[in-house]
């Protein structure tokens, strides 16, 4: 059955009764069908009233904050409240889904590496990441509203966003030469999406790859100019035993040397390019250091005093290192080999290693050189960084030997430092985590000389 009849059912029933009622009443008194009317007439009343004041509570509880339940007064008044109580009551859930929805999307943007900033159509902030606060230096709760532009300066930035420019722009960041990727996107009535990345590093990779190249470029260019000068002049002029000797053997040292250079670029591209070495691979460590200073004395050729370890001492017996004996090989001949070439005839050269107390080893290799400027030593290990380019080149250096170091160093989970002062000599030390050595026990440096 409908509510309109059920309500129309029930106000017949009402004004049926009390015109009943008014009728007795009415015949007692001698007047029946006025007693009728004016007992219908009180029916309606009643039931008037009666509505007037279930609608009168329905309409309070509307106009309050409808936290409490609805009146369920009646069939229609009550079935009035309850529908609109259900209607608020689904729609505060769709409002909730939405919230939560939209928090939800919010959380997932302000996990993004990237920075966003939503902006009003007056340019002010409605909404900023963390990342993107990190980056322009601004508050997340303190900035909400303000303007855009009396926060962020950087005249590239205010010309693209006042222009509408689609193309990024690249500013300064807040963090010390950090270098930003600012893009803008319109949408909506006016309003901007703003995006920031931090790119100084793709920036300083970028310029490591144009050095890289140049410096590969010209290190190559002048040994195959001096071969092609020694090619051309040997088939156009005639020359005697002696001066054929000669050029052959300058050609013979160039292509050594561009052969080096292809070398060291090689493995310097496999210890990029390869998983690290494994932590259960162990060697002798009194081998290396008895290969490593067969390398030293075949390079000083006696020019030097040389102190090496003695790989008899009883103290390197059962010491061992755990990774690629190649690439440890290579590391520690290089920093032995640059104090040979940087140490003038007559000088000392000492390697020795050291077992420490609490665990892990020391590597070190000292020297009287030339010694290093102080401002030169944090750029020691870049590719191709010379302190003295034409000195480097005169005693066969490439300029990656350290860069070689390095990467092997941080391969083996090491540590390289360098202490080094202009006539002073040089210390080089490869320090060693305890998970990569096994020791017997804790020994001082071992520095018994074989001459």
């Amino acid at each position: 059955m409908s509510l309109a009849l059920k309500r129309l059912l029930v106000l017949l029933r009402d004004l049926s009764l009390l015109a009943m009622l008014g009728g007795v009443a009415g015949l007692k008194l001698g007047a029946p069908v006025l007693g009728t009317w004016i007992g219908a007439l009180l029916g309606a009343a009643w039931a008037g009233w009666r509505d007037a004041r279930r609608a009168g509570r329905l309409m309070r509880w509307m106009r309050g904050d409808m936290e409490a339940a609805a009146p369920r007064d009646g069939e229609l008044w009550g079935e009035l409240a309850y529908r609109t109580e259900r209607a608020l009551l689904l729609r505060e859930r769709a409002l909730q889904a939405e919230r939560e929805r939209l928090a939800e999307f919010l959380s997932a943007i302000d996990a993004s590496p990237n920075g966003v900033l939503l902006l009003g159509a007056d340019e002010q902030i409605v909404w900023l990441s963390q990342v993107a606060a990190v980056h322009l230096g601004l508050d997340r709760e303190r900035d909400l509203g303000q303007r855009i532009t009396n926060l962020v300066r950087a005249p590239a930035f205010v010309s693209t966003l006042q222009s509408g420019s689609a193309e990024p722009v690249l500013m300064n960041g807040r963090a010390l030469q950090q270098m930003l990727s600012v893009l803008v996107r319109r949408y909506g009535q006016g309003q901007c999406l703003v995006l920031t990345q931090d790119v100084t590093e793709r920036l300083r990779n970028e310029a490591m790859r144009r050095d890289f190249v140049a410096n590969v470029s010209h290190e190559i260019r002048t040994p195959l100019t001096v071969l092609g000068g020694f090619v051309e002049t040997m088939a156009t002029l005639p020359l005697g035993e002696e001066e054929r000797a000669r050029m052959l053997t300058m050609m013979s040292q160039q292509t050594a040397r561009m052969q080096t250079l292809v070398a060291d670029l090689l493995t310097l591209a496999r210890l990029e390019g390869s998983p690290q070495p494994p932590p259960g691979d162990w060697h002798a460590v009194a081998d290396l250091l008895e290969r490593i200073g067969i390398e030293v004395e075949g390079l000083s050729r006696g020019r030097h005093r040389l102190v090496l370890p003695d790989p008899e001492d009883a103290a390197l017996q059962g010491v061992e290192i755990a990774g690629s004996l190649g690439e440890l090989m290579s590391a520690m001949t290089n920093l032995a080999s640059n104090a040979v070439r940087y140490t003038p005839d007559g000088g000392r050269i000492e390697i020795a290693w050291t077992c420490r107390e609490g665990g892990g080893a020391v590597f070190e290799v000292r020297d009287s050189g030339i010694g290093i400027a102080p401002e030169h030593l944090p750029r020691l290990t870049e590719r191709f960084y010379r302190v003295d380019g034409s000195r480097s080149r005169e005693t066969g250096g490439t300029g990656l030997g350290l860069s070689i170091v390095k990467h092997v160093v941080q391969r083996h989970g090491a540590e390289l430092t360098i202490d080094s002062q202009p006539g002073q000599g040089s210390t080089f030390r490869i320090l060693f985590p305890a998970s990569r050595v096994h020791c017997r026990a804790a020994a001082p440096a071992l520095q018994d000389a074989r001459r």
